[in-house]
C-alpha cells in the first residue's frame, strides 16, 4: 500500500517522481531496499524448494498416510516431542508464541526489543510444540499441505503473521513499482512471479486491491511455506525411519485410499465451535460458511427474545436478573478513600434502583434489536454467496453487491463488539470476583452519574488472576494492542485459558460470561470474513469509496436505539422504579411448591406486580419516543389463573387442597408490549424456522388491554401435537424436572449440565455443539433443523430448578414440548 503513495486513482503514471524508498527508511529503516534482481533470485529458489517439497510430500503420503497417522497416534508424548524438536529445533513450546513474543516485547509501549529473536514465532505461529503434540494436529497438517497445493495456503499463511507484520517485528523487503504474483499460479515458474507495474496492464491493480502482493509480503509467504513443507517432509522420514529417505516415494510402495480422522463429534460425542477454530490453521482454509454464521446469529436471537420474554413473564427471573445487574453496578466499588457511593447511603437508593431499572430495559432492547439486525444481514448475505458461489473466481473482483453487503455486514459486527466491550469495561470492574482490585474516585458532588474507576495500588492477585486480568483489559481498553492482536485471537486466547484452567472460570461471573459469549459470537462471525481469502485482503480498498455511507446507513438504522436509551434514563424512571425495586418480597413467587390457596395468590400478586412494572416502563417510552415500529404482533404468556375450590372429594380428605398447573395456566398479552415484526419477516425470500414461536423485533410499544371474558383460545400459539418419546430413567428425570409438575413430583431438584447433554442428545431429536465460553447450541436433527441456545452453569455445573423451569418453558415455546410427551423406555 506504501509503494501506492496518493496516485491510486490515477494509476502508476501519477506517482511521479516521488521518493517512496525515502519515506519508507524513514518510517522504519530495518527495512531492506531490495532490486529486482534480488528479489526475483529470493523468488525463484524458494518457488522452487517449496513445490519440490510439496511434490515429495504429496508422493509420501499417497503411499504412507494410513501408516504415518497409526504410528503417530500410538506415539507417547515424549516420542511425538523427539520427533518434532529433531525436525525443528528450538520449536516454541506453547501455543501462539507470536501472542507471548509481543506481550513480552510490546512495541506499542516502547521501542521493541524483539528484533530476530522472534522471528520465528511471527513467522510461524501455529508451529508450536502445545498443539502438534495433540493427537490429531499433525496428521491434519500433513494431510492439508501434502494433498492441496501451496497456492491454496498462500493468503492463510501471510494473515497468519499479522501481529508480526502490523508490530513491525517482521519487516518485509521493500522493492517499488512491482508486484508479486502468488494466486492462480499453476507451478514453481509462475508461483512468486516478479511483474512490474509497466509490464502488464494489471499489475499495479492487483497490488492495490491487494489481489496479488508486494514483493517483500510475497517473499515472506515463500520463507513460511519453504520451511513448514520441508519440515513436514522431514517429520514423515522420522515416522517412517525404517524406509530410507530415498525410498519413500517409490513406486514398490503403492498407492493407498485416503484416511480418514475422526470427528470431533465421533471423538467426545459433541461438535465443539472452539475445537474447530483449533483446528482451522491446519486445515485447508475454510470457505465462507454463511449458513453457519446465520445459524449462531439466528440462535442468539432466539436466546435474546426468550430473555425479554422472561423478564416480563417470570418474576423469579426478573428479580435474579435485576440484582445481577446491580452487582455489578460501579457504585458498589469503594472509592480511593474506603466510602462507599452517595447512593448507597440515601436509605431506599432509589437513584440506584431507578439506573438498574433502566438497564435491564435497555439491554433486553438493544440485544433483540442487534442480533435481529445482524442475523437480518446474515440471511441476506446467504442468499447472495448461493447467488453467486458458482461463479466466484479467486483472482477475480468479488460482485459489487456481494461486496456491498460484506463490507456493511462487518461495519455492523464492529459496531456491536464496541458495545459488547464497553459493557465489559463497566461490569467487570465491578464485579464481585473482580471489585477488591479496584476503586473509584470520590466523585465531586453527590448527584454526579460519571464514575472513574482505576486499579487498587498494591493489590495482591493469584497466578490465575494474573493471567487472566491482562486478557481481559486487553479486550475493555480497546486500544492499539487489540488492533494489533486482532479481536478473534485475544477471544480464542481467552476462550482457551477458560477451557484449560478451571479456576479462571470462577472468577467470572454469569453476567460477564454471558457478555463473553457474546463477544465469541460476533468475534466467530469477523472471523470467517476475514479468513474469506483472498477477497479479504481488500476489504480495506473496497470501502474507501463505501464508508460514509455505510456510516450514514448505520446512524440512520440505530439512531432509535438511542432514543430509547435516553427515554429510560434514571430521572424518567423515577415514578416506576418503586414498582420494580424487589422490596417486601413484592416479587417472591414460590412455583416449587406445590399448589394451594396461599402459593396461588403468592404467584398471582408476584406476576400483577411484575406487570404493572412493564406496563409503567411501556409508557416512560411510549410517551417519549412514540412508535417505533410498524405492524404488530401479539404476544402471549403464561399467568397463573385464580384460585378454584376442587372437588368436595378432596377438600373431605382432610389433605391440602392442590391443583395441578399443567391443566390451568392462564395466556394473556405479553404485559403491555407490541412486539413488532419478525426479522426474518422482512426478508421475504427467507422462511421462519419455528413453527410454533411468533418471532420478534423487540420495539417497546404499548397495547391496548384485552377484555376480562376474552377466550384464551384465540390468544394462545398451539404447537404441534407431540408425540411420545421414550427416554432412558437417567433422561426422564431430566424432563420431570424441565416441565416440573407439583402435582407428579414433590421436591425439585438441580439437574447435572452432563445429565442435561446426554437428555437432549440421546432422544435422536437434537445435535448439541459446544459454542465459546459457556454458550451450547442444540440443532433439530429433523424437520425445520431450527436451533436454541442454552448457557452452561458455572461454577458448579449445575442446573438449578429455577433455571431449569425456564429452560422448559422455551423448549415448550420453541417446540411445543410438555412433560407428558416424555415417556420411560419399556413403560
Amino acid at each position: 500500500m506504501l509503494a501506492a503513495g496518493g496516485g491510486v486513482d490515477g494509476g502508476p503514471g501519477d506517482l511521479g517522481s516521488f521518493d517512496h524508498e525515502a519515506l519508507i527508511q524513514q518510517l522504519n529503516p530495518a527495512v531492506h531496499m531490495a532490486t529486482p534482481a534480488e528479489v526475483r533470485k529470493e523468488a525463484h529458489m524458494r518457488s522452487r524448494n517449496v513445490f519440490a517439497s510439496y511434490e515429495t510430500l504429496r508422493a509420501i503420503l499417497f503411499r504412507h498416510e494410513p501408516t504415518i497417522q497409526k504410528r503417530w497416534s500410538k506415539k507417547t508424548r515424549q516420542q511425538r516431542q523427539k520427533v518434532l524438536l529433531d525436525t525443528w529445533p528450538d520449536m516454541p513450546a506453547s501455543h501462539r508464541p507470536d501472542f507471548e513474543a509481543f506481550r513480552r516485547t510490546n512495541r506499542a509501549q516502547g521501542p521493541s526489543v524483539s528484533g530476530d529473536l522472534f522471528k520465528s514465532h511471527y513467522t510461524w505461529p501455529h508451529i508450536n510444540q502445545e498443539d502438534l503434540l495433540k493427537p490429531k494436529t499433525l496428521p491434519l497438517l500433513l494431510n492439508a499441505r501434502g494433498r492441496n497445493p501451496p497456492v491454496a495456503f498462500a493468503a492463510a499463511d501471510f494473515e497468519s503473521m499479522h501481529l508480526g507484520l502490523v508490530s513491525k517485528n517482521l519487516t518485509p523487503v521493500f522493492l517499488n513499482c512491482y508486484t508479486m504474483a502468488l494466486h492462480g499460479a499453476r507451478d514453481a515458474s509462475e508461483y512468486g512471479k516478479l511483474v512490474a507495474w509497466d509490464d502488464h496492464p494489471d499489475a499495479f491493480d492487483w497490488m492495490v486491491s491487494r489481489k496479488q502482493y508486494l514483493p517483500g509480503e510475497g517473499l515472506v509467504v515463500l520463507e513460511a511455506q519453504e520451511k513448514l513443507l520441508q519440515f513436514l517432509v522431514d517429520c514423515c522420514s522420522q515416522i517412517l525411519a525404517e524406509i530410507p529417505a530415498g525410498d519413500l516415494t517409490s513406486s514398490t510402495f503403492p498407492i493407498q485410499p485416503e484416511p480418514r480422522l475422526k470427528t470431533e463429534k465421533e471423538s467426545t460425542g459433541f461438535d465443539s465451535l472452539a475445537a474447530m477454530a483449533a483446528e482451522a490453521p491446519y486445515r485447508v482454509p475454510a470457505k465462507l460458511d454463511m449458513k453457519r454464521i446465520e445459524s449462531m446469529l439466528g440462535s442468539r436471537l432466539v436466546a435474546a427474545e426468550d430473555h425479554q420474554w422472561a423478564l416480563r413473564e417470570d418474576p423469579a427471573y426478573f428479580v435474579e436478573q435485576l440484582i445481577e445487574i446491580k452487582e455489578h453496578r460501579q457504585e458498589l466499588i469503594k472509592d480511593t478513600l474506603g466510602a462507599s457511593h452517595p447512593t448507597l447511603k440515601i436509605i431506599d437508593q432509589k437513584p440506584l434502583w431507578a439506573r438498574v431499572c433502566g438497564t435491564i430495559a435497555f439491554e433486553a432492547y438493544i440485544q433483540l434489536e442487534s442480533f435481529s439486525e445482524l442475523h437480518r444481514q446474515a440471511q441476506i448475505l446467504r442468499l447472495l454467496h448461493d447467488k453467486y458461489k458458482d461463479t466466484i473466481s479467486p483472482t477475480e473482483d468479488l460482485p459489487k453487491e456481494m461486496m456491498d453487503a460484506i463490507l456493511k455486514f462487518r461495519h455492523y459486527l464492529t459496531q456491536t463488539v464496541k458495545g459488547l466491550l464497553s459493557q465489559l469495561r463497566e461490569s467487570l470492574v465491578a464485579s464481585p470476583p473482580w471489585r477488591s482490585y479496584f476503586v473509584r474516585q470520590p466523585p465531586p458532588d453527590s448527584t454526579t452519574t460519571r464514575i472513574v474507576v482505576m486499579s487498587k495500588p498494591g493489590a495482591n492477585m493469584s497466578p490465575i488472576e494474573k493471567q487472566l486480568l491482562p486478557l481481559l483489559r486487553l479486550l475493555w481498553e480497546d486500544g492499539q494492542d487489540l488492533f494489533f492482536i486482532g479481536l478473534p485471537l485475544v477471544v480464542d486466547e481467552l476462550g482457551r485459558l477458560l477451557e484449560i484452567e478451571p479456576r479462571a472460570q470462577d472468577l467470572l461471573s454469569a453476567r460477564i460470561a454471558s457478555i463473553i459469549g457474546d463477544l465469541a459470537i460476533v468475534s466467530q462471525c469477523i472471523a470467517q470474513f476475514n479468513l474469506y481469502l483472498p477477497w479479504a485482503r481488500g476489504y480495506d480498498n473496497a470501502l474507501v469509496d463505501r464508508e460514509e455511507a455505510i456510516k450514514k446507513e448505520f446512524a440512520e438504522r440505530t439512531k432509535p436505539w438511542g432514543v430509547v436509551m435516553a427515554a429510560l434514563n434514571e430521572r424518567n424512571l423515577a415514578q416506576v422504579v418503586r414498582l420494580g425495586t424487589p422490596s417486601d418480597k413484592r416479587f417472591a413467587y414460590p412455583v416449587e411448591k406445590r399448589r394451594t390457596k396461599q402459593n396461588v395468590e403468592a404467584l398471582r400478586q408476584a406476576e400483577q406486580n411484575l406487570d404493572e412494572f412493564w406496563a409503567a416502563v411501556d409508557r416512560v417510552v411510549y410517551t417519549r419516543c412514540g412508535q417505533l415500529a410498524g405492524p404488530t404482533q401479539r404476544r402471549v404468556m403464561r399467568r397463573t389463573p385464580e384460585w378454584v375450590e376442587p372437588a368436595t372429594a378432596t377438600a373431605n380428605s382432610g389433605k391440602e387442597a392442590v391443583l395441578d398447573p399443567e391443566l390451568a395456566d392462564l395466556y394473556k398479552p405479553l404485559s403491555t408490549i407490541y412486539i413488532g415484526e419478525s426479522a426474518r419477516n422482512k426478508t421475504p425470500t427467507v422462511t421462519s424456522t419455528t413453527k410454533s414461536k411468533t418471532k420478534t423485533q423487540g420495539s417497546l410499544q404499548p397495547t391496548e388491554s384485552l377484555p376480562a371474558n376474552a377466550p384464551n383460545q384465540e390468544l394462545r400459539e398451539e404447537p404441534e401435537a407431540p408425540v411420545s418419546v421414550p427416554v432412558d430413567g437417567r433422561s426422564f428425570k431430566v424432563f420431570r424436572t424441565l416441565f416440573f409438575n407439583p402435582a407428579v413430583t414433590s421436591s425439585p431438584g438441580e439437574i447435572s449440565w452432563t445429565d442435561f447433554l446426554h437428555a437432549m442428545t440421546s432422544t435422536g431429536l437434537f445435535m448439541a455443539e459446544k459454542m465459546y465460553g459457556s454458550v451450547w447450541q442444540f440443532e433439530r436433527l429433523e424437520g425445520d433443523q431450527s436451533r436454541i441456545q442454552f448457557h452452561e452453569p458455572h461454577p458448579r455445573g449445575k442446573i438449578r430448578f429455577t433455571t431449569a423451569r425456564r429452560y422448559g418453558r422455551r423448549l415448550n415455546r420453541a417446540f411445543g414440548w410438555t412433560g407428558d410427551m416424555f415417556v420411560l423406555k419399556g413403560k
